[in-house]
């Protein structure tokens, strides 16, 4: 379908359906997008007719995604991360590589199109690995760690990459003045001068995000309009693109270079909060692209090459990851994870078969077959990860745990607490300040490994095994307090406990008012909501800065609390009828706010100057 409103509408359309629809199957919103590109593809409902453009049009939020990227790194922290970048990252790029490219030459192909083939498909999607991480909130573990390292080495190695590309060039394919760039800017220039103005490029980009951006920015924030703003912000990323396709780069190593050098500049939050908008919106676009390019008859007429070369790359990826893995250390859920979520082929390896074919280097035919095994790929591995999480994972995690013996534990505490992670270890610290000793159990191996580093003893173990618990002392102890996070595992240790342990008291963390409802029907009657005293805490201070007594103010928070804690076990009776709780919600809301308004107007507050020592101070100042 022509035109830029139709297609705008077919694209809109097919995401706003088919997303929701595998979020909700568990299956992330990449996969949703790519199964869009796929419906509204040529090969399917047939709206979009020419996939290559499409393709190259949709780049543009892989450009914006790494120019964000670029600016989370500062240099400092750039060259921190070098071991992690170098050991590897690197090592991942040069193994493949070297396999592929000797797998290459095993088939038959020339040394420079091996080469090619292998530096190519080496790279893994930087959009679909980082968008899964985020989407899993695994950006600060230790496999998001390590694929973001792996991620970082292969966006740099493509400026090699595609410097090296040209000085391939074979004699009798294309002449050495073949047209590199989108606008033939260097096109009569030999390979080797090529490379100089790639290089040249670079250098200006540097010097423009050191000396020019800075000024520029700087400028137009003094007219304090966010649209013009917003509006230089997409001027760089716009204009560095267009200089790297003049010299035949990518255009987003040009920009995740410029984020890098402008991470240190005081507009970085401004500019991520301005294009982060615009970066979600076209990675979508970018990654229905993928979908719509799927050549699905030339997969048709060659599945068995086809989908044999993708299971190829994808399980020699995953196994030279897991390699790696294992190396570093990491445990058998952490390591497949981190091994299949690389195993695809990345999105920047569709503009280096486009350059490798523009130089010659590839013929078109090489270049189908490569651009539908790179697509099928990036289809696949989101599927297996999915299936992976859903089924394997949990498995490989209950056996890798049971792996390690559980603790003997030969101290007894009057206090059993359960979960020792930054809620409980605050609560473990408080108790021993005050001369409590507790019994800690946590059920991370790595965790407890590092808590006996600090000094903490805690004892690994399952808190929801009879005998661990009978070990730890509950039947003599008074108290125990689950710190965990977990409202499944929670539930199954307050039955644990009510059908074993009847006279041990239970205190228990909840995350919301939904597992609230459901702790006060298992007869939990200590309950402690996350954010419930730091909510009011804040409101409390919030007062304080407002003029308000400091005494009046704690009374207004305890008494919010005891109301709010009246009103929950009266709206527990209405939790499965929407409208009798909204309506019950509301009534509770007025009867609240009138009661503290009473408190306010009482005479109180005359008197409760005896905490402000700070008033009282300033009072003797003036006597």
């Amino acid at each position: 379908m022509e035109g830029f409103l139709p297609q705008a509408i077919i694209f809109i359309f097919a995401a706003i359906v088919c997303v929701p629809i595998a979020k909700r199957l568990g299956m992330g919103s990449v996969l949703g997008y790519l199964i869009a590109g796929i419906v509204i593809g040529p090969y399917l409902l047939g709206f979009l007719e020419e996939g290559e453009d499409i393709m190259h049009k949709a780049e543009f939020g892989v450009v914006m995604m790494l120019f964000l990227i670029g600016l989370e790194l500062e240099p400092k922290n750039l060259w921190r991360m070098k071991e992690l970048i170098l050991q590897v990252g690197l090592t991942q790029v040069l193994v493949t590589s070297g396999i592929l490219f000797g797998i290459g030459i095993g088939l038959g192909f020339s040394w420079q199109v091996s080469l090619a083939v292998g530096l190519s498909m080496a790279l893994s999607s930087t959009a679909i690995v980082l968008q899964s991480l985020k989407e899993k909130n695994q950006m600060e573990s230790q496999v998001g760690k390590l694929s973001f390292g792996v991620l970082l080495m292969q966006d740099i190695a493509v400026i090699p990459i595609l410097a090296i590309l040209p000085l391939l060039v074979v004699a009798g394919a294309v002449p050495i003045g073949a047209e590199i760039g989108s606008h033939g800017l260097i096109e009569s220039y030999p390979g080797w001068l090529q490379t100089l103005f790639i290089f040249g490029a670079i250098g200006v980009v540097v010097l423009l995000g050191k000396f020019g951006f800075g000024p520029l920015l700087n400028w137009v924030s003094k007219t304090r309009l966010r649209e013009l703003f917003t509006a230089s912000a997409l001027l760089i990323v716009v204009g560095i693109a267009f200089l790297m396709e003049l010299v035949g780069l990518s255009p987003a190593l040009g920009t995740f270079l410029a984020g890098v050098i402008l991470a240190n500049s005081p507009y970085k939050h401004a500019l991520e909060s301005d294009l982060d908008p615009f970066k979600g919106l076209l990675l979508g676009l970018f990654f229905m692209a993928v979908g719509a390019t799927i050549n699905f008859n030339l997969i048709f007429e060659n599945t068995s090459i086809i989908v044999g070369a993708t299971i190829l790359i994808i399980a020699l990826k995953t196994g030279i990851i897991l390699g790696i893995g294992k190396f570093k250390k990491l445990s058998i859920p952490e390591n497949l994870s981190f091994a299949v979520g690389l195993s695809q082929v990345g999105e920047f390896s569709f503009v280096t078969y486009a350059f490798a074919l523009q130089l010659g280097i590839l013929d078109q035919g090489n270049s189908d077959y490569l651009m539908a095994i790179t697509a099928l790929s990036m289809t696949i591995t989101p599927i297996l990860m999915v299936l992976m999480d859903k089924f394997l994972l949990p498995r490989l995690t209950k056996i890798n745990d049971s792996d390690r013996e559980m603790d003997s534990i030969e101290v007894k505490n009057r206090v059993i607490l359960v979960g020792f992670s930054h809620f409980g270890s605050t609560l473990g610290r408080f108790l021993r300040a005050n001369g409590v000793e507790a019994t800690v159990l946590d059920f991370d191996p790595d965790q407890v490994d590092f808590l006996r580093k600090m000094g903490f003893k805690v004892y690994y173990g399952d808190a929801t095994r009879l005998d661990l618990l009978q070990a730890a002392g509950a039947e003599d102890a008074n108290i125990l307090i689950s710190a965990i996070h977990d409202p499944d595992t929670n539930r199954k240790l307050v039955e644990l406990c009510k059908e074993n342990f009847p006279n041990l008291e239970i205190m228990i963390r909840a995350k919301n008012r939904t597992d609230t409802y459901e702790l006060m029907e298992m007869g939990v009657t200590n309950i402690y909501r996350e954010h419930l005293d730091t909510s009011i805490r804040m409101g409390q201070d919030a007062l304080k800065k407002l003029g308000f007594r400091a005494y009046t103010v704690h009374r207004l928070g305890q008494s919010f609390r005891e109301y709010d804690e009246s009103a929950l076990k009266i709206l527990a009776k209405y939790k499965n009828d929407e409208k009798k709780y909204i309506s019950v919600v509301k009534l509770q809301i007025e009867q609240q706010e009138a009661l503290l308004s009473g408190e306010l107007t009482r005479k109180f507050s005359l008197n409760d100057q005896a905490w402000d020592s700070e008033n009282m101070k300033e009072a003797v100042k003036k006597n």
